[in-house]
């Protein structure tokens, strides 16, 4: 089975059996010698016998031989829903022996999983074992110890004496997490990656291209704590795989061990990605738009009046109040609003047409309560702060006007007169009407004439007056002169207002003036005030206004750079404070809007825990996922499978929206019962109750083959999803 994205190949094979596995095979040959049909040996046979054996990893794994393991050694994290895997680079390993007695062939090797107090020679669950050599692991000097029943052959006196790796398995926990017989190949499958290089996520998991075998246990490490994993050979274990164990009269098995690790199963202190999506979007508090950007104060107990009800309204709105000194010194307080709001912002009074040298013309009063709105004139105000504090752009847009009225100057001082460019397209238009290279002959060809000529008398232009002087600069080739030169003039300047465009450089508490507007694990949505951004913007570029002139001839400063700019100006955004910003800085988000991604035009931290995304479109939908991993295998979110879809082809793979079981988990009803008192979470993969049939009724008339049970089992990625409420005034809502 084959799944693919646009990055990678990966198929899912179910084994790769060997033609021949390892072992000491016998080949005998013989041979008659005749004539005619007539034995001429005197009866004897030729006969030939020769052994051969056919080796494999037995006893010892080279550490060059893993290529991955999940979770990585020494992890910590929330694994309580993983079964942790290996990765080998010999494809075909976990298939070159055999369990003995069986034709079929099921794998050797299985991943065993064991937590702190259970295992005499590792109580701690660091991933220990004990060296003995390969004779004491046949045949325990203790009694009631059972080692593995191996033939001799292929065992001589240099491999009995042989050290590896070894473990004393308790007989009762034993029979409660080795896999039986019939489950075993469940529990591996092959991986053909076709892929470039490439780490999906900080685990050491690398896919890259080839073929790999990968063995999965079948126990979850759910209590907290550290748990170790032994990749243990089941070779000569026949009929002890069962539920009736190895047999009576055994305290414990002793299992030989080819790689082993630990990990930390620590739920409480790691980054809990689910709870996290899910608490942003649970804020705790039942209004009925609870994730826009506004505070949102207690019901109030009665009947409220008509200040608190203005109040709240105005709260409703997105403004925070805010301290206010008058121009005449009292002190009051005044409304506030940034350019993000939680409902579409009404149209305010004009601001950045013309030149201005305060903030005043942006003020809103309101004569029925006696409160200036002041969000508009705060904007131009950091407008005109942040562009006086970049010598830079001020010096620039400094140089620009007064060249720009040198210009306006020049054109007004010649009045009616043509201007220069208007010169030279006159002289042209003149070489090209009927007649002049005839004309211009006839005069080269007559004679010349001798003599001083008699000089024309001077003629005074009319001197125009100031307002008739500056009506000359409205004629349309004039104002694209002027344009032009503001452009030459600011060559930098476009950049800088693009920027200030998407509001960099603006102060985080301009953006969200109070603490209560984005409180720790939140997410709040707004749409953008554009005419915020213009009054930003206007502050910015009516720097450097120091006389009627500048001011006449702002509008064709204005128009000079905004044609040169390539302004992105946003619409709408969301801003997200957590812990997850901080632990988890990168992750999967698809903002779409009626059904197609629409452009995210900022994408920045603003603070350690807090992210702000613009958009060029009101969203109507927001998939957070987490970072996708390397391939891991395990239950979804609520400990149940997220079902994929079975069928060859482009869809195989992917997801198909539905979990299983529809209701409970799979905990509930697919794991083992508790032996001796203790409970490990085991998987029952077949019989009445496994979980193999029981997903096979999912997809009938398929093979719930390693291969395929090996896809359900991927682990899906957290997906939280933030879809807007179709409401009739859906307009006025993030």
């Amino acid at each position: 089975m084959t799944t693919t994205d646009p990055e990678l190949e990966i198929r899912f094979r179910d084994n790769l059996m060997p033609k021949a596995v390892a072992g000491v095979y016998t080949f005998r040959a013989e041979q008659e010698l005749t004539h005619n049909d007539s034995d001429v040996t005197g009866g004897e046979v030729l006969r030939v016998e020769e052994q051969y054996e056919i080796r494999a990893v037995r006893f010892v794994l080279d550490e060059s031989s893993v290529h991955a393991l999940y979770p990585g050694a020494g992890a910590s994290g929330p694994y309580s829903r993983v079964l942790p895997h290996i990765t080998l680079d010999r494809a075909i390993l976990p298939w070159e022996r055999r369990l003995l007695g069986r034709s079929d062939r099921p794998q050797w090797l299985a991943l065993l999983v064991f937590g702190e107090g259970e295992l005499p020679d590792d109580p701690q669950a660091l991933g220990l074992t004990v060296t003995r050599t390969v004779a004491k692991l046949r045949a325990p000097d203790e009694a009631r110890v059972k080692g593995p029943e191996l033939s001799d052959l292929g065992i001589g006196p240099t491999i009995q004496q042989s050290p590896c790796q070894t473990l004393d398995v308790p007989a009762a926990l034993f029979t409660a997490i080795v896999p039986r017989e019939d489950e075993l190949p469940h529990l591996a499958h092959v991986r053909d990656v076709r892929t470039v290089a490439q780490r999906r996520d900080d685990d050491p998991e690398v896919l890259t291209e080839g073929m790999y075998s990968v063995l999965t246990a079948n126990r979850f490490p759910r209590a907290p704590g550290s748990y170790a994993v032994h990749l243990a050979s089941l070779e000569g274990f026949k009929d002890r795989l069962g539920p009736d164990g190895p047999g009576p009269n055994t305290d414990a098995v002793r299992l030989c061990v080819l790689k082993s690790w630990s990990f930390t199963n620590d739920p409480v202190g790691t980054l809990n990605i689910p709870a996290l999506f899910a608490g942003l979007a649970e804020p705790g508090y039942t209004n009925p738009e609870p994730l826009n950007l506004r505070l949102n104060p207690a019901a109030p107990s009665g009947t409220p009046g008509e200040s608190e009800r203005y109040a709240r309204e105005r709260l409703r709105l997105g403004y925070v109040p805010v301290p206010y000194r008058m121009p005449s010194g009292e002190l009051t307080y005044a409304w506030y609003r940034g350019p993000f709001t939680p409902i579409t912002a009404p149209e305010p009074p004009v601001v950045g047409e013309t030149g201005h040298t305060t903030a005043d013309h942006a003020l809103i009063y309101e004569t029925q309560h006696g409160l200036f709105d002041i969000g508009y004139a705060a904007a131009y105000t950091l407008g005109r702060t942040l562009a006086l504090a970049d010598p830079v752009f001020t010096e620039e847009v400094t140089r620009a006007r007064r060249e720009l009225a040198n210009k306006a100057v020049e054109m007004m001082a010649f009045g009616a007169e043509p201007m220069v460019s208007d010169s030279g397209a006159s002289a042209l238009a003149r070489l090209a009407e009927p007649g002049f290279g005839e004309g211009l002959l006839q005069t080269l060809a007559a004679p010349a004439v001798t003599g001083r000529s008699t000089p024309r008398p001077a003629t005074r232009r009319p001197r125009l007056g100031r307002v008739q002087a500056r009506a000359t600069l409205n004629e349309p080739r004039r104002q694209q002169l002027l344009r032009a030169t503001a452009i030459r003039g600011a060559p930098t300047v476009p950049v800088w207002l693009d920027e200030l465009e998407s509001l960099r450089r603006v102060p985080f508490s301009y953006l969200v003036p109070h603490p209560e507007l984005l409180p720790p694990e939140s997410l709040r949505l707004f749409r953008v005030d554009e005419a915020w951004i213009e009054a930003l913007i206007a502050g910015a570029i009516d720097v450097g206004i120091h006389t009627s002139l500048d001011e006449r001839l702002h509008n064709e400063f204005r128009a000079g750079i905004a044609g040169v700019r390539n302004p992105a100006r946003p619409k709408a955004g969301l801003l997200i404070r957590s812990a997850l910003i901080e632990q988890l800085p990168e992750f999967d988000m698809v903002i779409n809007a009626g059904g197609l991604e629409i452009n995210e035009l900022r994408h920045e931290h603003v603070a350690p825990d807090t992210l702000l995304c613009l958009f060029d479109l009101m969203p109507d939908e927001i998939i957070m996922r987490e970072p996708g991993q390397g391939i891991h295998f395990g239950l979804d979110h609520g400990e149940v499978i997220t079902l994929r879809d079975l069928t060859p082809g482009d869809g195989l793979g992917h997801s198909l929206e539905r979990n299983f079981p529809a209701t409970g988990s799979v905990i509930d009803s697919h794991v083992r019962q508790p032996v001796s008192g203790r409970r490990p979470v085991v998987l029952k993969l077949t019989g009445s109750g496994g979980l193999i049939p029981a997903l096979a009724t999912e997809f009938p008339g398929t093979d719930m083959s390693p291969g395929a049970f090996a896809i359900q089992l991927v682990n899906t990625p957290v997906e939280q999803r933030f879809i807007a409420r179709n409401n009739a005034d859906s307009e006025d809502r993030p």
